[in-house]
């Protein structure tokens, strides 16, 4: 921060070891407490705005969504009205005086830890205005004349980038095992090239040396890394197989059969896989063990993304709608209609969760709101239907169609806007993949005659987090192997996945009567939305019929159909009556023959008399 908070506005001597924020309030008095709290809060509300909120935003901590706040009201509430039926006159008496009381040690200890929270939040703060040095920044004109979608990556490599980004636009030419899929771990580091002819490589992105290439002699519809890079899943012709960063087989999967599309969640170590079967199956990589497997019913699916806030995969179906499955539920969680009358060909989520980016058959592309699953807004594609979008770390969308790229700002999730961020055109190779590439500016190709890398500017994270595992891209072998303990140490199991991963390990209601009665509020207010429903769905205008239902008689008819009055009663009796007749006629014919004859008939051979 740009003005540093601290006990005293004097520097502490070099010689001396400087307190830790926790450390400041050991052996004070409570009267220096409340001195020190009182002074703290003087100096943050002296602060500009901007480092003012910061400093708040540490202290309050991170904001709680509207179940936890409800929960946390409902607590308050059953402290308000607890249960005191069971008790009697003395012990209610001696609660009351319990809750008048004030606890001086109590008091003394709040205001402690509230001072070491204020101190903390002040130190946190500047350490984030120190660690955050680099901010992410996007590509501004400085007349009204000028436009970013006119600048290309030409103009980007001979006139604004350095020579150390620059080196990162090329294109590779591989027209002979082409198309090709680009996926990047999640480090950034490595690049996995996978050719549909059966070529396999892994592309050092730091040197942009080879680390390996081989050749499985087969189809290879879909690859992606693991963990890290030294281990990948390759979906060949039948079977899924892993091999290491140096090509050898490690595992061959039978039970992953003729795969199109995988995707891998790092928290749970787990590969989710979907192909021409149309079976969702989840594989724990860490033990080889199948964790679950579910039908879909909806055909063979190719189309499958990960929403990095709760672990939910997406999958898209040919019938133009989108499921959300996780490991627990056979069912799919939801079920959304995104195109209708075309298939899906394409889906990506932002990192926070709350947008899904669908791209279909229709040649439009939808963005939909994740909270309330509805639709935002739309754009069109044009020189074909989009094949492949991502989205960058910071927002940025990226949409593969035909052989055009197109890539639009990071309000476009939010707001339709007028014009894209920035294009790039492929020149006849249509695009395959297309994926960003972690904590930097670039974005990865694949198309029809090979690979092509392009610079996105302000597409990349530029604050690393280093304790995230396998999040930096210039660890060695030893702190890969202390990450992947880590990582094991700290695996979430299949049953957490959830929409919503704020519900686990929040605090439930504490009295079991109401928290029964409120689970049957939640019942009635859904029965009586339903029958809102229903009755709405009756007092609907009539669509309008064709070929002659919508006339005025046929109308009136079918609106009067239930209505019984004089006419109608009298039609019914007379209709009886004519039935009666009938039968009598009937019973008179069969009478002329031997009775017990036809009684002794077998009842298969009645039918010939």
């Amino acid at each position: 921060m740009s003005k540093s908070i601290s006990q005293s506005d004097e520097a502490p001597p070099p010689s001396k070891k400087t307190k830790m924020a926790s450390d400041l309030t050991l052996g004070a008095t409570h009267n220096q407490i409340l001195e020190q709290r009182k002074s703290l809060k003087k100096q943050i509300h002296s602060l500009p705005r901007d480092q003012k909120s910061k400093v708040l935003s540490h202290f309050h901590g991170s904001e709680r969504t509207d179940m936890s706040k409800q929960r946390l009201r409902n607590l308050r509430e059953d402290d308000k009205h607890q249960d005191t039926s069971n008790m009697s006159d003395i012990q209610r008496h001696t609660l009351d005086k319990r809750k008048r009381r004030q606890n001086p040690a109590l008091q003394r200890q709040m205001h402690r830890r509230e001072t070491k929270r204020l101190q903390n939040a002040v130190a946190a703060a500047d350490a984030e205005e120190i660690l955050h040095t680099h901010t992410s920044g996007l590509v501004e004109v400085e007349t009204d004349m000028e436009r970013t979608l006119q600048l290309t990556q030409q103009q980007l490599k001979n006139e604004h980038l350095q020579e150390g980004v620059a080196r990162n636009i090329f294109d590779l030419e591989l027209k002979e095992y082409s198309p090709y899929k680009l996926r990047y771990d999640r480090s950034g580091r490595f690049s996995l090239l996978a050719g549909a002819a059966g070529h396999v490589s892994i592309i050092d992105q730091h040197s942009l040396a080879l680390t390996s290439e081989f050749f499985v002699n087969e189809t290879v519809r879909d690859a992606c890394f693991l963990h890290n890079g030294s281990m990948m899943a390759v979906a060949q012709e039948k079977n899924v197989f892993v091999y290491d960063d140096k090509g050898v087989e490690i595992h061959r999967m039978d039970g992953h059969r003729r795969v199109m599309g995988m995707e891998f969640l790092p928290y749970h170590w787990l590969l989710a896989t979907i192909g021409h079967s149309g079976q969702l199956q989840y594989q724990d990589t860490s033990t080889g063990a199948l964790v679950s497997q579910h039908r879909t019913k909806m055909g063979p699916c190719g189309v499958i993304r990960q929403n990095p806030f709760n672990s939910v995969v997406h999958l898209g179906h040919t019938n133009g709608t989108v499921t959300l499955w996780s490991p627990s539920s056979s069912e799919y969680l939801v079920k959304l209609l995104c195109h209708k009358g075309s298939p899906v060909t394409s889906l990506a989520m932002d990192r926070s969760g709350r947008y899904m980016v669908t791209g279909g058959g229709d040649s439009k592309v939808k963005v939909w709101d994740l909270r309330m699953y509805k639709e935002v807004h739309s754009y069109n594609t044009y020189g074909g239907a989009p094949t492949c979008v991502d989205i960058s770390q910071t927002g940025i969308l990226g949409i593969g169609h035909g052989c055009h790229t197109t890539f639009w700002r990071p309000e476009a999730l939010r707001v339709k806007m007028k014009e894209p961020y920035m294009k790039h055109q492929l020149s006849g190779k249509g695009a395959e993949s297309l994926r960003f590439r972690p904590f930097e500016d670039v974005c990865g190709i694949g198309h029809t005659m090979g690979i092509s890398s392009i610079v996105i500017p302000g597409s990349g994270e530029p604050n690393l987090d280093s304790m995230e595992h396998f999040t930096n891209p210039y660890m060695d072998n030893k702190q890969r192997r202390e990450a992947e303990v880590r990582s094991l140490l700290e695996k979430l199991s299949p049953d957490m996945i959830a929409l919503d991963p704020d519900a686990i390990g929040s605090v439930e209601e504490s009295n079991l009567i109401q928290r029964r009665q409120r689970m049957r509020d939640v019942a009635e207010e859904a029965d009586a939305r339903k029958a809102e429903e229903m009755e709405a769905l009756k007092n609907k205008k009539e669509k309008k019929r064709m070929r002659g239902r919508s006339k005025i008689a046929k109308k009136l008819a079918r609106k009067h159909k239930n209505i019984i009055d004089d006419n109608m009663l009298k039609l019914k009796e007379l209709r009886e009556k004519e039935k009666a007749e009938r039968e009598a006629e009937r019973a008179g014919v069969g009478g002329d023959g031997d009775s017990d004859a036809d009684d002794e008939t077998p009842s298969a051979l009645k039918r010939f008399f």
